[in-house]
């Protein structure tokens, strides 16, 4: 008999309805069991008619009774056993062993060198750009702005490509500012270069292709590649960029940061870029071309980018990461019409679009002119940022027992050892000092180069001379 406990908080119906359920479920009341009609059994349990006549409407719905004319209500043949155990019932599927996807998940855990460190003073930190109060004040007021002056046709289901307005505002900037002159249907939104190359290596390639990276170079690179299970080649890097020569015959796909090659902070060599391109069309393979930090450069104006040489067939990558924040997760993938298409379909298939609120954010940002009088603020920042560093490795005397590199462009410059260095121990050692250096070998995947790779964007100018000093008094 069914039962109501006067101290239980859940509404009465649902008291029985869970006891009907319990009974049924573990067969008290077998398959074909009549139960009691509602005007029967409601005295019985003291409730109303209408009561029970939920109960049974809803074991009726979901399955647990059939109903007849004048057969009344019966228990369904409920096939559900009770042969397995509850700990087998809590336990649930088992996850499977993905090693490539933990494999490529550690070295991204080391190539950050995550946040678990404390007692850090100065961090050299080469991923992330400086932020200040103007930003934060202008962000929100375009955020504000973008949220009230929004129509309500803007959140339905966007476009695979990115929000047309902001699109064109990044077609408006590449063409004053990078000298790169597409239409907009080339330019597809993203939410950062890993989801770039996820959907390129998607898109354009196919499982077991060989691909060319830097080495050392960007991890996320060969991680997102591997991870789509490509034959992911190194070859070297040197004080000209990569060693086009080392490209392996049968790729399809070439990785490169020509503009500031992302560890070792050295430019491609103007011949080196002539002979990838010309590589790259006698050979019909795809050159992507990271240009992230390039903006920022203390000697002339920035290099011309491949695509604006060769644009059939280079997919460039920008991003505003460096430019404005890593956490706005907007980043952009430029190309051929055809191929930009393709990565649109893929991207429409398995995330549908980017979130509207951060592309209506960023469009006002630019829109209003708050884009580029950040860029003009942080360049400033960064100048006076990457004078200190440079100078402070001079005069500290590092510079005479390690080999700066990268010091024209981005926001980073490398400090490099000699291979036989313990790059690791001398980390290590910092950090116990409250500095953190980040080695070349999570930048690595054959090379055996060894030295730091240094970040100046998100320390002052007195850090900055704290820090490189005493690395120097340490390193003594």
């Amino acid at each position: 008999m069914l039962q109501i406990k006067r101290d239980d908080k859940r509404p009465i119906w649902q008291q029985l309805l869970d006891q009907a359920i319990h009974n049924i479920t573990t067969g008290k009341w077998p398959p074909g069991e009549l139960l009691l009609p509602s005007r029967e059994l409601a005295p019985l349990i003291g409730v109303s008619r209408s009561t029970i006549q939920i109960v049974y409407e809803e074991l009726f719905s979901r399955g647990y009774t059939v109903t007849s004319g004048r057969g009344g209500t019966r228990v369904s043949d409920w096939t559900c056993s009770t042969a397995y155990t509850e700990d087998a019932a809590l336990q649930g599927p088992i996850t499977p062993e993905l090693p490539l996807l933990n494999d490529a998940v550690s070295q991204l855990h080391c190539w950050f060198r995550g946040k678990e460190y404390r007692n850090v003073e100065i961090d050299f930190c080469p991923h992330e750009p400086y932020l200040d109060q103007p930003f934060q004040k202008n962000w929100r007021n375009s955020f504000l702005q973008a949220s009230k002056e929004t129509e309500l046709a803007t959140w339905a289901y966007g476009n695979a490509y990115g929000f047309v307005p902001l699109r064109e505002q990044i077609q408006r900037y590449l063409s004053l500012e990078r000298g790169v002159h597409v239409h907009i249907d080339q330019i597809m939104l993203t939410s950062g270069a890993q989801h770039s190359l996820d959907l390129i290596a998607q898109a354009l390639l196919n499982e077991g292709d060989t691909v060319t990276v830097e080495d050392p170079g960007f991890p996320a690179a060969w991680m997102a590649m591997k991870y789509r299970r490509m034959n992911v080649i190194p070859v070297p890097v040197d004080e000209c960029g990569l060693q086009v020569e080392g490209i392996h015959p049968q790729s399809k796909l070439v990785y490169v940061t020509p503009a500031h090659q992302c560890a070792v902070g050295v430019i491609m060599s103007e011949p080196r870029r002539q002979q990838l391109l010309h590589m790259a069309a006698q050979q019909q393979f795809w050159i992507v071309e990271d240009d992230y930090d390039s903006e920022f450069r203390y000697r002339g104006d920035p290099l011309p980018t491949l695509f604006s040489q060769q644009p059939q067939n280079t997919l460039y990558m920008m991003s505003f990461s460096k430019m404005i924040a890593p956490g706005i997760r907007i980043s952009a993938i430029i190309g051929p019409r055809n191929a930009i298409r393709q990565i649109a379909h893929i991207h429409e298939l398995t995330y549908r679009h980017l979130p509207i609120m951060e592309q209506l954010t960023l469009t006002h940002f630019m829109e209003h002119g708050y884009f580029m009088r950040h860029m003009r603020r942080v360049r400033n920042v960064y100048r006076r940022r990457h004078e200190a560093m440079t100078k402070a490795i001079s005069s500290s005397g590092l510079g005479e027992r390690f080999k700066l590199s990268g010091v024209e462009t981005g926001l980073h410059m490398f400090l490099e050892a000699e291979s036989s260095y313990d790059e690791e121990a001398t980390t290590d050692q910092a950090l116990e000092q409250g500095i953190r250096i980040y080695p070349l070998r999570h930048y690595c995947l054959e090379s055996s180069r060894k030295g730091w790779v240094l970040g100046f964007a998100k320390v002052n100018e007195s850090e900055i001379e704290t820090g490189v000093y005493r690395l120097a008094e340490m390193l003594r």
